[in-house]
């Protein structure tokens, strides 16, 4: 989701890379697809190309040819690459794709996947159940680790399921793109995304528009192919390479745009599925209307969190009040902005570290343990954990790769404004108001404005015929994927079931401990069954310095 993608986008152009995560100051998950391909007809190699056929004809056709082909040869498990970072018993493999599914006998691409197999007996096994984290640009191939660690939040259901990961095209393994030299891309300290002039955005204007072109100079043949709808594709051939009939599937942040799709265009082929802090998935949403709105969402979990700072002034000593602590993050802010901190820290690498708090709970104590120690003068934390580590070229290699991915799915989902006085205006607006990601998070978007590879038209997610009752959760505060989007979804799946976290923000709610939430998600992946009504939960425990 959308997370990891926003911390990245921070070290972007010369304001911030994004994330979700279902991860702009948040980039939002992509989801429409079209009802009924799940029954197109493996037809012959001329069907696709059959005049008068529409494009999502031919792309529904040549995805079950795809998905047949991939039913017929498997999955090769065997382990992992070293390089890969997972140690047995986790098996890894391929599964091939057309890169454009209109033409499924042309050029092919490979997309890494991982298992770790169920753990109980053959009697309770329940099949594979496939996960994507967000982004768009987030890797899934941790997923199995959560089987291998027993994380006691997952023991149950790894009983009944091999938990499987894959990179989605144009990630990691998977035929990665890449829009700028990762160094490059790193490298601090940025311009302070918040304009002070003209000047300031007409070099901020050229550095998106450099980024798009550089998108294009280096991975030009993939961009068109970069859409939400053909990742749905992959993930029903991903399916079939595994012998499932049908998709068990956990998505979070973007990852429930991807599932909104996937079950809009494959709704027979859906078995489960949890979308967890959910991506609006209306049409006019995706994806310009979606960074604005968490624009909004951000400032208000960056004032949930001040709060609590405030709260635990005797251990941060940041401030008694919020106002107290925020007139601290200006004065940070003014301080990096005159003299970068270390020569690295300025206000752009300071957002792209403090954003993680109003993302994720986890993030609370570490980002106040930082600033406090940099307040009582020990500014080498700041440093250390805001600023690049140009010595980790994996490291950066990584972060460069989701940055274009976000970019190129975002770009290529959904047309976007081309007017510069739009951006300007709708920006300087929502700035005066929401200043802490704002600005960040359009010049992390702005490449869309100037995207050389045709952009398309967003799915309209829906119901079809077929489609299981869909588990919906999401926290009331979150700031990635602001709790509207989980209610549109709610609607637009019929017999869905919403299950809300109330005075709660963090991104990502199956992975916390919340007994209300977690017996709810055993109980549908082990059992299918859904409450008889909408839940609404109390809070997760809040973190404790």
């Amino acid at each position: 989701m959308y997370g990891r993608t926003l911390l990245r986008r921070t070290r972007q152009t010369g304001s911030g890379r994004r994330r979700v995560a279902a991860g702009s100051a948040g980039a939002v998950a992509v989801a429409a697809l079209i009802a009924g391909t799940v029954t197109a007809p493996v037809a012959s190699a001329s069907a696709p190309h059959s005049k008068g056929a529409s494009s999502h004809d031919r792309e529904a056709v040549g995805a079950a040819i795809a998905a047949a082909k991939a039913a017929k040869h498997g999955i090769d498990w065997k382990d992992c690459p070293a390089d890969w970072g997972f140690a047995q018993p986790i098996q890894c493999g391929y599964v091939t794709v057309p890169l454009d599914y209109a033409k499924p006998f042309g050029k092919q691409i490979k997309l890494a996947v991982d298992r770790a197999a169920s753990t109980g007996t053959k009697g309770e096994r329940q099949g594979a159940l496939v996960y994507n984290p967000g982004g768009p640009g987030g890797s899934g191939m941790r997923f199995p680790t959560r089987v291998t660690t027993k994380n006691p939040l997952w023991t149950k259901t790894s009983k009944a399921y091999d938990f499987v990961g894959f990179d989605p095209r144009g990630v990691g393994h998977s035929a990665p793109i890449s829009c700028i030299d990762p160094q490059e891309f790193v490298k601090a300290p940025k311009a302070d995304p918040v304009p002070d002039s003209e000047a300031d955005k007409r070099a901020q204007r050229k550095l998106a528009k450099e980024y798009a072109d550089g998108c294009y100079e280096r991975s030009g043949e993939m961009l068109p192919y970069m859409t939400t709808p053909n990742t749905a594709r992959d993930l029903d051939v991903i399916r079939a390479a595994l012998g499932e009939k049908k998709l068990n599937y956990l998505g979070v942040s973007y990852g429930t745009y991807l599932g909104a799709v996937y079950g809009t265009l494959f709704p027979g082929h859906v078995r489960r599925m949890i979308v967890d802090s959910v991506v609006n998935p209306e049409k006019s949403n995706i994806w310009y209307q979606a960074n604005l709105n968490q624009d909004i969402a951000f400032e208000g979990r960056w004032k949930d969190w001040q709060d609590w700072v405030a709260k635990n002034d005797a251990t941060f000593h940041l401030g008694t009040t919020r106002a107290a602590v925020q007139k601290q993050w200006e004065t940070l802010r003014a301080a990096a902005k005159k003299n970068p901190i270390g020569g690295v820290v300025g206000p752009a690498e300071l957002i792209g570290f403090f954003q993680s708090a109003p993302y994720y709970d986890s993030s609370w104590v570490p980002v106040a343990q930082v600033w406090s120690k940099y307040v009582a003068g020990d500014t080498q934390a700041l440093v250390d954990a805001a600023a690049p580590d140009l010595s980790d070229t994996a490291g950066n290699a990584s972060s460069e790769n989701g940055n274009a991915v976000y970019t190129a799915v975002e770009c290529a989902d959904a047309k976007w404004p081309t007017s510069w006085s739009k951006w300007d205006r709708d920006n300087t607006e929502l700035n005066k108001k929401y200043p802490f990601m704002t600005w960040a998070n359009a010049w992390m978007n702005l490449p869309c404005a100037t995207w050389k590879t045709k952009q398309q038209t967003p799915t309209d997610v829906k119901t079809g015929k077929g489609l299981p009752s869909v588990l919906i959760v999401q926290s009331e505060r979150d700031a990635a994927t602001p709790y509207e989007g989980a209610v549109e979804l709610h609607k637009r799946f019929k017999g869905s079931r919403l299950i809300t976290e109330k005075d709660a923000g963090s991104h990502g709610v199956t992975g916390l401990t919340n007994p209300c939430i977690n017996d709810r998600v055993d109980t549908y992946l082990l059992t299918g069954q859904v409450d008889s009504k909408d839940v609404t939960c109390t809070p997760h425990a809040t973190p404790k310095p």
